[in-house]
């Protein structure tokens, strides 16, 4: 029988599914980082950071559901099937093989395994021996899927954010230093709230709720619910329980960061200032927990996103690779990337981010507000086009300075800086997106026209 809602128990259960998708080891690195980098000034970078991180994620997901759509292929394809392909391969290799797998086994090295090992063998061999064995494990489960993933998601995650709580509870009852007094780093001096939200765009899951929303839509819809509308509204519920969660997890974390300025100089990377307040606070054993759980965590996001792309690029390229080729090439393109090392993962992955949020965003939003402008692929195609252009100038102010001089893309970000309205805090696509907007809704107007005078 069909149901127009859900009950609250389903609603707790497709909101745990959420933010089992959405919180892995990785979301830890970047709050407490943020913190670190905003000191005093955390309130607005909270703000920032949640937007980015809680709440365009779950927009994501609603999208998929508001558009009847069977994935993020089927709502790429609103702007045109070239293009669908285009960005579906392009996200599906960002949260994975290229970026989020290999952040994965680095985040487990540098956060777990590093502090522990101490310097009795140096960091690049035992990165490489760690992130063989690692990634061994994540194809091994990737070609033969079993209980395993189901028993790390049992018992680990809820031990993780177990040993978590403790961890937070210490470091705030036993602060490093007053927020008040936590000096902030220059750039968050001012317009904190805004440079957060880059922050935000490292946890990558607004384009992770682009690719595995269908999932949330799928759970929701063998509960019962059949009607499309029901569904969206649903995802949205069970959305903000799961949002609240992430959102006093991420509050906390910043908050530990913040207060840890009295102790630790801010760190290279989340993944550092994450072991050394465990170290501080909880001592070898504190660390030995720590690589153990997030480890796993992360060992089980990884044989998740591996089986996601392979079996995404099979739907996708029927003729070409099998499902184990796919997950063989993506496991050995993991391992390579990951032993370039966490900062520099992290490193490199801003630009890409800063070039296909903003695209992202505004599919999401277009895909959410589409019954206003009757569906109409052309407000879809110049939104996506001026949106793409402007988001090129925020990928090339993102790169590493030795890059921007080595393709001279000085002059195009110093362009960007005086004509892009809010470019300084990485929002300068939003105005492109605006004229995009009105050149789409114009071409509809006057197709409109044109059918009723030829009438």
């Amino acid at each position: 029988m069909n149901k127009k809602h859900l009950s609250l128990h389903q609603r707790l259960l497709v909101a745990a599914t959420l933010f089992g998708m959405f919180f892995g080891a990785g979301n830890l690195i970047f709050p407490v980082h943020l913190g670190q980098l905003a000191g005093r000034n955390l309130l607005p970078a909270m703000a920032g950071f949640i937007i980015a991180a809680v709440g365009i994620p779950i927009l994501g997901v609603a999208a998929i559901g508001n558009t009847h759509s069977d994935g993020l292929q089927a709502l790429a394809s609103k702007v045109s099937r070239r293009y669908s392909y285009f960005f579906t391969c392009l996200l599906y290799l960002t949260i994975g093989p290229c970026f989020a797998i290999p952040r994965c086994a680095t985040t487990s090295f540098t956060t777990g395994i590093q502090p522990v090992l101490g310097s009795q063998i140096s960091e690049r061999t035992a990165l490489l021996v760690f992130s063989a064995i690692f990634f061994a494990l994540v194809l091994f489960f990737s070609l033969k899927p079993g209980n395993i993933t189901l028993w790390i998601g049992k018992v680990i995650n809820p031990l993780f954010l177990f040993f978590l709580a403790i961890l937070i509870l210490s470091a705030l009852l036993h602060p490093g230093t007053a927020v008040s007094a936590a000096q902030p780093d220059p750039s968050y001096e001012t317009g904190a709230m805004f440079h957060a939200l880059s922050e935000g765009y490292g946890t990558m899951d607004a384009i992770a709720g682009l690719a595995f929303g269908i999932v949330v839509v799928n759970v929701i819809r063998q509960m019962g619910v059949d009607d499309d509308t029901a569904i969206a509204k649903e995802v949205l519920h069970s959305g903000i329980l799961a949002g609240v969660l992430m959102a006093l997890i991420y509050m906390l974390t910043i908050l530990m960061g913040a207060q840890s300025l009295g102790l630790f100089a801010v760190s290279e990377n989340g993944g550092i200032a994450l072991s050394q307040i465990s170290s501080h606070y909880l001592g070898r054993a504190g660390l030995v927990i720590l690589a153990v759980t997030i480890t796993f965590a992360c060992l089980k996001t990884s044989i998740g996103l591996v089986t996601s792309c392979s079996e995404t690029f099979v739907q996708m390229f029927p003729d070409k690779l099998s499902y184990k080729a796919w997950a063989i090439i993506f496991t050995l393109f993991s391992f390579i990337g990951s032993n370039m090392g966490l900062s520099t993962i992290i490193r490199y992955s801003v630009p890409v981010l800063m070039l296909i949020y903003p695209p992202a965003i505004a599919l999401i939003l277009l895909a959410l507000f589409e019954r206003h402008f009757n569906h109409d692929r052309k407000v879809y195609f110049w939104v996506t086009v001026f949106t793409w252009s402007a988001s090129l100038f925020d990928f090339f102010k993102a790169l590493p300075e030795e890059l921007q001089s080595l393709f001279h893309l000085d002059a195009a970000v110093t362009l960007a800086q005086t004509f892009l309205p809010l470019f300084n805090l990485n929002l300068g696509w939003i105005l492109p997106a605006m004229v995009g907007l009105i050149i789409g809704l114009g071409c509809k107007r006057n197709e409109k026209r044109r059918r009723q005078a030829l009438a």
